[in-house]
């Protein structure tokens, strides 16, 4: 069996979209002949892995810093990577921050992981055959570390992206910067075989900047984690959200305003319907809940464990998909969706603008992408009443498209490529 070193900094987090898709990778791999190794960062307290894992030590300089300033850390807050929130006593502290990490923390946050991970990589390189290296990001630390064992033990190597580097349209540094690490971004992936990403339009925004062989390799959801249990349905006519919401990214305004116009129109029953949100409360959010006057139908949960999230989609009537209205949106499929394709229940995706979600949402009948308030009405019409006449919202998804989006499909697309590059 081949042997491979993936690089990734998350993988026994449990709550992030890396480790998910890391571990489904190592979970699937050595049915294609691939037996994985995974370079990750040690996290306190995680149980043993079934996978061969070596762990790093990592200096968490942020957490660190912040604290010195006076941030307080929130432990039942996570970011979009599963990492604490702090919140700010101070607008200086916050800017004080901004400049150290403009400045020092180049080019992420996790800078400090590289000279562990490097020196663990050499012992493993040193010690063992490897036919072939993936380094996942973010953070982009993990391309830097592999580079560096690739100049140095000439392995093929493919460079894993979740997120794009600096055509991230979540990117938001000063021009200077930007221009720095630009640089930086083509003279590490240089070196690399292959370029991987999560959807074919990332795929083409890469390959403006690199002259590679670049490959688009979606997300996945777990058959382990959905298939394993059968939920029975609420009795409610419940529409669940799970996860982070972004600091009003991603807003379900145009949900609150046509289940309000249907209520006053006596179309759908206060009574029947509950709206629920399984992740960090947001301020903003129960401010927006309060001016529709859906207080009593709006119901935020908290924060819970993945295992948890999983359960409470499978148990809805319909699954609320919510997107950032920017215009490279379009471009992205996010994690969630593949969770919610693994649950097997109705997805009404609302935000942006028609995209890679509702290709896949139309390819797997899976569920609806709803722009105007008069189409989410009338998809929350037919639902709900067929719910009143049967007790149940009806599923159809397409279950042999919806397939080829599992952590074995992904996983079988990753074999591929490694197969081509070292031949």
């Amino acid at each position: 069996m081949k042997k491979v070193l993936i690089i990734s900094y998350y993988y026994l987090e449990q709550e992030a979209i890396g480790s998910i898709r890391i571990r489904g990778l190592a979970k699937f791999l050595p049915e294609f002949g691939w037996e994985p190794v995974i370079l990750t960062v040690k996290v306190p307290g995680k149980s043993e892995p079934r996978f061969n894992v070596v762990e790093t030590f990592y200096q968490d300089k942020q957490k660190k810093l912040k604290e010195n300033l006076g941030f307080k850390a929130d432990e039942a807050v996570k970011d979009q990577l599963g990492l604490p929130v702090y919140k700010n006593k101070k607008l200086l502290i916050d800017y004080v921050f901004y400049t150290w990490q403009e400045i020092f923390c180049y080019p992420d946050l996790e800078k400090s992981w590289y000279k562990f991970a490097v020196d663990a990589g050499e012992t493993l390189l040193e010690n063992d055959s490897f036919d072939a290296m993936i380094s996942s990001s973010s953070p982009v630390t993990s391309h830097l570390i592999a580079k560096t064992l690739k100049n140095k033990y000439g392995l093929p190597w493919v460079a894993d992206f979740r997120d794009l580097w600096t055509q991230n349209h979540y990117y938001s540094h000063t021009k200077m910067r930007t221009l720095i690490e630009r640089k930086l971004e083509i003279k590490t992936l240089a070196m690399a075989d292959a370029l991987v990403t999560i959807s074919p339009y990332l795929a083409e925004k890469l390959k403006k900047l690199h002259n590679k062989r670049i490959y688009s390799i979606t997300n996945g959801f777990s058959e382990e984690e959905t298939d394993k249990y059968e939920d029975k349905l609420t009795d409610k006519f419940t529409i669940t959200y799970t996860g982070i919401l972004y600091l009003a990214k991603r807003d379900p305004i145009k949900l609150f305003q046509a289940v309000n116009e249907l209520i006053s129109n006596k179309i759908v029953d206060a009574n029947d319907i509950e709206i629920r949100f399984y992740g960090p409360k947001e301020s903003w959010l129960e401010e927006e809940i309060k001016s529709i006057n859906i207080k009593k139908i709006a119901k935020l949960y908290g924060l819970v464990d993945r295992m948890t999230a999983l359960k409470k989609q499978r148990e809805s009537q319909l699954l609320l998909l919510l997107l950032w209205d920017h215009p490279e949106e379009k471009n992205v499929a996010t994690g969630k969706l593949f969770d919610y394709l693994g649950s097997k229940r109705p997805i009404l995706a609302i935000g942006g603008s028609k995209g890679f979600v509702k290709e896949i949402l139309d390819e797997t009948n899976a569920g609806i992408f709803a722009i105007s308030i008069d189409e989410i009405k009338n998809f929350l019409v037919n639902s709900y009443q067929e719910w009143k006449r049967n007790g149940i919202v009806s599923y159809s998804g397409k279950m042999s498209n919806i397939n080829r989006y599992s952590h074995r499909e992904m996983t079988k697309k990753f074999s591929e490529v490694l197969e081509r590059i070292i031949k």
